[in-house]
């Protein structure tokens, strides 16, 4: 795992992907895009990654809130808005969300009709809600990224029991044996090797490929 990552209260909502809401008020355009980040780094990658895409917008206002529970880095910037009624209302809304690593941009292209300090406030705060609702949710769980190659007969067994075991296969080849790409949770890799030694007699080992990444898990 990155150093520079948060590692703490695994299981906090986090975003599960880049999403985006817009909202049209008094001719001006606000677009909130949200994205999950687990360093700051990603999330400044992400805040110039949205500005240039919106490089002809009249402000992007940048907020992030990296960490959840005791732990948290947080940062907003009214990117030329008065202050105080752009970045702090939004981020007042991601940190009451309960959403914990995320990155988000409000993008705003001004329709001629100036709104004033308490509708500008209202208005980036209602950006802020629209698409922290929207957004589809997950879980960020710290896995152990593992393959296992075994003979045909054995695939089913194979995939019943990662699938118990919590694990989640991100790639599969079919070959002269079959390659199994897994991830699965640190706490349950130990339970899952020994299970699979049993039943293959020792044969087919877990073999770690990669220790404590992060992965995403959406919530249905």
């Amino acid at each position: 795992m990155n150093p520079n990552q948060n590692k703490t209260d695994l299981g906090a909502l986090i975003p599960a992907s880049r999403f985006s809401t817009e909202l049209r008020i008094l001719n001006s355009r606000f677009i909130a895009t949200i994205a999950p980040a687990f360093s700051v780094s990603e999330a400044k990658t992400f805040i110039r990654e949205i500005r240039h895409l919106y490089a002809d917008a009249s402000h992007n206002v940048p907020v992030y809130q990296i960490g959840s529970g005791s732990t948290i880095i947080a940062h907003s910037s009214d990117n030329g808005e008065p202050s105080g009624t752009a970045g702090r209302p939004a981020l007042a809304v991601l940190a009451g969300s309960g959403l914990g690593d995320a990155v988000m941009v409000i993008t705003r292209y001004f329709g001629g009709t100036k709104l004033g300090t308490g509708g500008l406030v209202k208005a980036y705060s209602e950006s802020a809600r629209s698409v922290i609702q929207a957004v589809p949710k997950a879980k960020k769980v710290i896995v152990n990224r593992c393959q296992i190659t075994g003979p045909y007969n054995l695939y089913e067994q194979i995939v019943r029991t990662l699938k118990k075991a919590g694990g989640n296969i991100d790639h599969e080849e079919f070959a002269e044996q079959v390659i199994i790409n897994f991830s699965i949770p640190c706490s349950a890799y130990d339970m899952l090797s020994e299970q699979i030694t049993n039943f293959t007699k020792g044969q087919i080992p877990v073999l770690i490929i990669a220790k404590g990444q992060i992965a995403i898990i959406p919530i249905n």
